[in-house]
Formats: C-alpha cells, sequence, structure tokens
C-alpha cells in the first residue's frame, strides 16, 4: 500500500465513522489529486476539470457507503472518476472544437518537407566551389542583389553575374544527366 492510498483510506475511515475534519481533509486531498487527472484528460483543461473534480467528489460522499473497506479507496474513487469523465466526454461529444484562432501552434512554420528540400538544395549546391556556393546562396536564398553580393565576395558586378549564371548552367547541366539517367546526384 503506498503512502497516498494509506493517507486517504485512513481518512475515509475515520470519515466514515464520524470525524467531519477527516472527512474535510480527505475531500480537500482527493481533490488535490483530481485535478491533474481530470486535465490531462480533457482538452480545453481548466473550467471542465474543475466542475469534474466537484462532481467526482460529490459522487464519492453520496456513494460512501457502497466502498469496501477491504479493497482500495484510490481504485474505488477514482474509478468513480473514470465515470464521470465518461459521462462528460458523452455529453459533448468525441471530439472537442475549437476555434481556428486558437489552433496557431498547431500549424508549423516549417514542416518535414522544407526540410527535406532544404537538405536536397543544401547537397544540390555542395557541388559547387566554395566561393561560387556563398554568392549563388546570397542571391537567390538570401536575397542579396548581384551588386551586394559580389561585394561581399570580392567580385565585380559583372563577374558576379557570370559566375552566377555558369554555376547555375552548371548545376542545371548536373541533374539533367542524373534525371535522364535515373542515378543519384552523387554519382
Amino acid at each position: 500500500m503506498t503512502d497516498r492510498e494509506a493517507h486517504l483510506q485512513s481518512l475515509m475511515l475515520r470519515g466514515l465513522d464520524g470525524d467531519a475534519g477527516a472527512w474535510r481533509v480527505l475531500l480537500t486531498d482527493l481533490g488535490a489529486h483530481l485535478r491533474p487527472f481530470f486535465a490531462r484528460r480533457l482538452f480545453d483543461g481548466g473550467a471542465d476539470a474543475e466542475d469534474l473534480v466537484q462532481e467526482t467528489l460529490i459522487a464519492i460522499h453520496a456513494k460512501r457507503s457502497t466502498w469496501d473497506r477491504a479493497q482500495s479507496f484510490t481504485g474505488w474513487a477514482y474509478a468513480i472518476a473514470r465515470h464521470k469523465l465518461i459521462d462528460h466526454l458523452r455529453r459533448r461529444g468525441r471530439r472537442p472544437t475549437h476555434p481556428l484562432e486558437e489552433a496557431a501552434e498547431l500549424f508549423a512554420d516549417h514542416t518535414v518537407e522544407d526540410g527535406a528540400t532544404s537538405a536536397d538544395l543544401s547537397r544540390c549546391l555542395a557541388l559547387l566551389p566554395p566561393r561560387q556556393r556563398r554568392l549563388i546562396e546570397d542571391v537567390r536564398l538570401r536575397g542579396l542583389t548581384v551588386a551586394e553580393a559580389a561585394a561581399n565576395h570580392g567580385y565585380s558586378l559583372a563577374a558576379a553575374k557570370v559566375s552566377i549564371h555558369r554555376s547555375l548552367k552548371s548545376l542545371n547541366a548536373r541533374f539533367a544527366n542524373v534525371s535522364a539517367e535515373g542515378g543519384d546526384l552523387e554519382d
């Protein structure tokens, strides 16, 4: 028997024997254990959980004479709590509804496909020499102008334009061959 079970069972026995103080402590302590029990199982948490705690405590009070002293008190109390939860879920229906405005956290800024695309892009750009790769990343991915990227990497404007053009043409030819052959990027 756990300490919690022993504590609650002792309070229940004293309450059944007429100790009003023990009964109040039992209901208070049991309520503290029931709140997280319901909150974990409900989608809307707070208000409904508190209502279910109160309904369960009322049912325990009303049905206290049905508890078998030879059995676990917490098992009996949580069975009542489970029945109250099931009744609550049946009344509300199986699927909770929430306004779409509250579902913002469900919509990720990035998806798994974004990660795969990013990985593929990194593998493709890795085929280029580092200086050319950084130039393309600045212009095509980071949104810098060709003039800004050229200045960042020590190119003249004309040389940067030629480098970007040749790099993209080289990648295009590489992937056209891979696609036609049905091969892998690392062939």
